[in-house]
């Protein structure tokens, strides 16, 4: 079955976040990470389903939809979980939030990989904990750790892991450095984009999945809304072997503090993971020729993007104070760098979207560029 992502689809007035924001102003939006693909055909039935049956009551999470994600697990990642260690949740940014303040005591400390997805940081600085920042290094092409800077005394190490907003697939022996370096720490692992790896050579590897007793100090949080893009549907889940820290994380779950998933979030899933795999392959190859259209555009210096659909721009050769600004009047609003704790001459681009629309966007982009007034 064809699949065509070059049909343009139209969401302006549909409440969107990303669109919404620049409506009536000729401005292409290519910030918030969400797509501008329809859904997979096996979900828009399965909610077309769901609505047809017409009544959307409390909703129990379905044994089906676990069988699903722990088969997935094994079939793609090698990994055996299993069905007792999945707690749902109704998005990764809420398991955020929660293990920042359910597994970390008031003063214990946390350590954040910087530049990072701002939820990272938020939950440290939100719950409130301490938190010390790592920074990512440039190394040949990849940002990546420098593992000596997590060996401090911390109680929680959150990762991102394919990097949000570098790029990166992280190699397994990259992950056990990593898990030998964190100590004694929960490693907290948002492995949201782990299906969007653009570069076939790779694999994704949870860290979770390195050993038994990685596993037991590991809460990874997953959801399919990403990779199938259906993120307004509301599912996503932690997987977290150890049953303690499995109870401590779930607390306001069972409480009810926090509302489960939604019943559409639910269905999605399961039809994505039942049929949509043949999407997703055509989507791959889609955002490939996306990323490689951003990667050979002049005068935008980025690593090589290895997986997600997000490059991490470097435009301080440009000699501007805020290149976010820059861009945003040639009518390109992009995600400015300091959201992710990087410096104002990094942007972050969401290149999934229509090529026509992308090209129109980089051009746009290189004549800014290249019209910007001389350095004094």
């Amino acid at each position: 079955m064809a699949f065509d992502f070059d049909a343009p689809v139209e969401r302006t007035g549909t409440w969107s976040t990303r669109w919404e924001r620049y409506a009536g102003r000729d401005v292409i939006p290519l910030w918030v990470a969400d797509s501008d693909f329809r859904a997979p055909p096996v979900v828009l039935e399965a909610l077309a389903a769901r609505v047809a049956h017409g009544v959307f009551g409390y909703t129990t999470p379905p044994p089906a939809l676990t069988e699903a994600i722990c088969e997935r697990l094994a079939r793609r990642y090698a990994w055996r979980v299993q069905p007792s260690w999945v707690v749902y949740l109704s998005g990764v940014v809420p398991g955020l939030h929660l293990a920042a303040r359910k597994l970390v005591p008031p003063e214990g400390h946390v350590l954040v990989p910087r530049p990072v997805y701002q939820h990272l940081k938020r939950a440290a600085e939100l719950a409130p904990r301490r938190f010390t920042e790592i920074p990512l290094v440039l190394d040949r092409g990849r940002w990546v750790f420098d593992p000596k800077d997590l060996r401090q005394d911390a109680d929680l190490f959150f990762l991102c892991n394919p990097q949000n907003p570098g790029g990166t697939v992280f190699r397994r022996a990259e992950l056990e450095r990593l898990a030998e370096a964190s100590g004694r720490a929960i490693i907290v692992s948002d492995e949201i984009h782990c299906d969007l790896v653009l570069d076939p050579e790779l694999r994704h590897v949870p860290i979770a999945s390195l050993s038994p007793e990685v596993s037991r100090r590991t809460v990874t949080l997953m959801s399919a809304s990403k990779t199938f893009n259906f993120p307004a549907a509301g599912c996503a889940w932690a997987v977290i072997e150890d049953e303690r820290l499995r109870r401590a994380f779930a607390a306001d779950i069972a409480a009810h503090v926090l509302h489960s998933p939604s019943v559409f979030g639910y269905d999605a899933t399961l039809a994505a993971f039942r049929g949509g795999d043949a999407w997703l392959e055509a989507q791959l190859e889609y955002l490939r020729g996306n990323r490689d259209l951003v990667e050979r555009t002049p005068g935008l210096p980025m690593a090589h993007i290895e997986a997600t659909y997000l490059a991490w721009i470097d435009a301080s050769s440009l000699q501007v104070e805020d290149v976010y600004q820059l861009f945003l009047q040639a009518g390109v609003a992009l995600s400015p760098g300091a959201q992710f704790g990087g410096p104002a001459t990094f942007v972050r681009l969401n290149f999934a979207t229509q090529r026509a629309r992308l090209a129109e966007a980089l051009a746009r982009m290189t004549r800014a560029a290249a019209a910007r007034p001389a350095p004094r």
